[in-house]
């Protein structure tokens, strides 16, 4: 999908299964360096390239654990600058000397990086003002540094966050620059790249679009035909419009499932823009019945959502029995893959994306991901390229499995009436307001819990209703967005009055991490 490899310096990033370490590289792009991720348990750097420094991404591990991965040799052997995030700050530490402790200082979420006079004064955060946010995800911290190390950093807790190993260009850093929450982490980034590892940003990939078509084309033979799941959503309709550019409209076919999990008026409004789009081949398919029936009694998120996936194939493939089809698009994006641990290197499970992890094993279509390595944000900017209009690009992301991942435990028509209408007043207060454009996300959840009220002087006991809106850019990481309360006030005044069924509504004020920005 990607550019070939350049010849020039490069930097090699290798995985300890962190949900970020693809974001890592793609911070690094975006600065002009390019970069390539290897495996934790790769022998060595790849030989054909000039390399110039490490980047030890975090993941889940312990490093006092047994199984835990390890540091390989040749990183410390090779020489060159090393920079460990999270629990790559902490296989240093051990291998250096340090000591790391389990557990009793635990931190999620947004923390503040306070620098040491050392801090200030190192290249590494030239240009970093002390008290600045960082993102922090971690179970393990530094106690003891080794002799001849100096602390560059510590969060409010006391926690090493930052550190430099023997007045070596080897550092280490408990927090995770790559986020969009770490306000001064792409600069912290770029002073490693520039200022330690001497690296020049000048490499420039060929355009994104140019390269994604092209790796379409050597996919899909010229006789071959796609059919392209298309939800409304920004991926999916970003993804039918590279297609039809890839390969010609009489090539491509469009299709949205109406599972009967959709948002009111959804396949309609799908169907419309799609059309305004310059998007002719589109048919929906009404399978309401077929979802609805195999999801019937089941609770678990997770079954959920591999009963859509297992579902949404088998439509697909009795849709194009005879059709001459032989390839399955879809907009599958990296953050998808991430939570479905579908990125190698033993990444834990977060949650199986319908189109990821509810795959079955054997297609009878080829699949075709073109988005698979890239972010929210990187996929609307294709979509304005391509001429998509705001109205569709810039639409708030839709899970492939919809409601039936925002109605908590077992799904039935009565709670999808009243989730399609609550949720829909949601939004279009949003839009009214002016708050819509934003946000990144916004949805409402259905809880299965039920509570006392009182309406005209009788008692009611009816389900409790969740809203969550959050600010992000690429969906790696979230913050609950602050919606000016009034309106708050008055959506949940709205939704509690017109919509029978609902008597109680909150407001969901968690980042991700440590929660998700689904529900389920």
């Amino acid at each position: 999908m990607f550019p070939k490899r350049p010849t020039d310096k490069a930097i090699i990033i290798i995985d300890y299964g962190s949900q970020y370490t693809f974001l890592i590289a793609r911070r690094l792009r975006e600065l002009g360096c390019y970069c390539e991720i290897i495996a934790s348990d790769a022998p060595n750097a790849p030989a054909d390239l000039t390399l110039c420094g490490v980047i030890l991404s975090g993941g889940p591990d312990s490093v006092g654990a047994q199984h835990s991965r390890t540091l390989p040799s040749w990183v410390l052997d090779h020489g060159v600058p090393i920079l460990g995030i999270c629990y790559g700050m902490q296989l240093l530490a051990k291998a250096l000397g340090a000591e790391v402790r389990s557990g009793l200082k635990r931190e999620y979420g947004e923390e503040k990086l306070f620098l040491t006079d050392l801090g200030v004064s190192d290249p590494l955060f030239a240009g970093v003002p002390t008290g600045s946010s960082v993102w922090m995800s971690h179970g393990d911290d530094v106690i003891k540094i080794s002799e001849g190390a100096t602390v560059l950093g510590e969060s409010a807790a006391n926690v090493v966050a930052a550190m430099k190993f023997q007045n070596k260009p080897i550092y280490g850093m408990q927090f995770h620059p790559e986020v969009y929450h770490s306000e001064w982490g792409k600069k912290i980034l770029e002073n490693f790249l520039v200022n330690i590892c001497h690296v020049e940003l000048n490499w420039q990939g060929e355009s994104l679009i140019t390269s994604l078509c092209s790796w379409i084309n050597a996919q899909v033979n010229e006789t071959d035909k796609v059919l392209v799941a298309a939800s409304g959503g920004v991926d999916s309709t970003v993804a039918v419009a590279l297609l039809n550019k890839a390969l010609g409209s009489d090539r491509v076919f469009a299709v949205l499932v109406d599972t009967g999990l959709l948002r009111k008026g959804e396949a309609e409004w799908v169907a419309s823009a799609l059309e305004d789009a310059g998007i002719h081949h589109f048919s929906v398919l009404p399978r309401q019945k077929d979802f609805l029936t195999k999801l019937q009694g089941i609770s678990d998120p997770e079954e959920k959502r591999k009963i859509i996936g297992r579902t949404f194939i088998e439509v697909f493939e009795a849709f194009t029995e005879g059709c001459g089809y032989t390839h399955l698009a879809q907009g599958t994006l990296y953050p998808d893959v991430i939570e479905s641990a579908g990125h190698g290197s033993g990444s834990k499970v977060i949650k199986s994306h319908h189109n990821v992890g509810g795959l079955p094993d054997v297609l009878k279509l080829k699949l075709i991901e073109p988005f698979r390595y890239l972010f929210k944000d990187e996929v609307r900017a294709i979509g304005v390229e391509l001429g998509l209009p705001e109205s569709l690009v810039m639409r708030h992301p839709f899970p492939g499995p919809g409601l039936g991942i925002r109605i908590i435990g077992e799904i039935s028509e009565e709670k999808l009436v009243i989730l399609r209408e609550a949720d829909a007043i949601f939004i279009n207060m949003l839009r009214e307001n002016n708050l819509y454009a934003s946000t990144w996300q916004a949805f409402a959840v259905l809880l299965p819990i039920k509570t006392v009220g009182v309406m005209g002087d009788n008692r009611t006991y009816e389900y409790t209703l969740a809203l969550r809106s959050v600010d992000a850019s690429d969906g790696m990481t979230a913050k609950p967005s602050q919606l000016p309360y009034d309106f708050l006030l008055q959506v949940g005044d709205r939704i509690v009055r017109e919509v029978k069924g609902i008597n109680r509504v909150v407001y969901d004020i968690t980042s991700k991490p440590p929660a998700t920005i689904e529900w389920e």
